[in-house]
């Protein structure tokens, strides 16, 4: 297969992975070519998540840097399991580049973790509710633009609905639920919403309620991604120059903690529901 002149943050995150492997192993690139009987630039191509990789390939590399953790190898050789195209692909030309890693990334996730303030979690966004924020972009979007935002955001919700979806915890402080987007028709459709959400198996809904006073993660929206080892989680940080992506040990173990302190600050599943559906009665 010819090298990638643009990998995925997916394909990304392998070579890293890999990287990370040979420098425990304490081999530099030179020696990791040497013991694999391949050149140096094959190395740095495999380690950019340029070369495309089999996931024979990816054991013989873990075998090569002495990983004893299977359940790591694992990981690493299923993450060379791509569809020739997913479905964000279709999008790559019209959506912002982080967006479309975004989509991959809950694709292929065990399981996710969400925390926002003045936010509805897009995952349990309505159309209306959706293209009511787009609408307020700045830079202004174009109508076209928006279109193509709203119908990539409902896209993504498909995997709550799959076979075997993922397990979704979505804490959301009780700032979001007063949020007026749209107007109050779009706000009650929008809570009825959620609550229908939380209905699901799969779904948990906790709420922060006013009065809890100080916690942390108050600044900033945070998606966190279960990989299916604790190695190749990820961190999803909504900024205003697009999605910033984080996997450093240390980074995750932070906003881990992060969201456990929310969620020990929220109302347990069924007090939540019960909050939403008095403010719903109220708009």
């Amino acid at each position: 297969m010819p090298p990638s002149s643009t990998p995925t943050l997916r394909q990304r995150r392998l070579g890293a992975e890999l990287r990370k492997l040979r420098e425990r192993a304490g081999l530099t690139a030179t020696a990791a070519a040497t013991r694999l009987g391949v050149n140096q630039g094959r190395i740095s191509m495999i380690e950019t998540g340029r070369s495309p990789l089999s996931a024979e390939r990816v054991r013989s590399l873990a075998r090569a840097y002495d990983c004893t953790d299977a359940a790591l190898a694992d990981a690493l050789a299923a993450m060379t399991q791509r569809q020739t195209h997913g479905w964000w692909d279709s999008y790559r030309d019209h959506l912002p580049v982080g967006l479309i890693d975004l989509a991959e990334l809950e694709y292929h996730a065990a399981a996710l973790r969400v925390a926002l303030v003045i936010h509805i979690p897009a995952m349990l966004q309505t159309v209306d509710h959706a293209r009511a924020l787009f609408q307020e972009a700045v830079p202004p979007l174009r109508p076209y633009e928006i279109e193509h935002r709203v119908s990539h955001r409902i896209k993504r919700q498909e995997i709550m609905h799959r076979d075997t979806p993922p397990s979704y915890t979505a804490v959301i402080h009780e700032c979001a639920l007063h949020m007026g987007y749209g107007g109050s028709a779009t706000v009650r459709a929008q809570l009825k919403h959620v609550l229908d959400m939380s209905e699901l198996e799969n779904v948990t809904v906790r709420i922060i309620p006013f009065g809890k006073g100080c916690f942390p993660g108050t600044g900033q929206s945070v998606d966190y991604l279960l990989g299916p080892v604790p190695q190749l989680d990820t961190v999803q940080l909504d900024t205003h120059h697009g999605c910033e992506f984080l996997d450093a040990e240390a980074q995750l173990e932070k906003y881990r903690l992060v969201l456990d302190r929310m969620e020990a600050n929220s109302l347990k599943p069924v007090e939540s529901r019960d909050l939403i559906h008095r403010i719903a009665q109220t708009v």
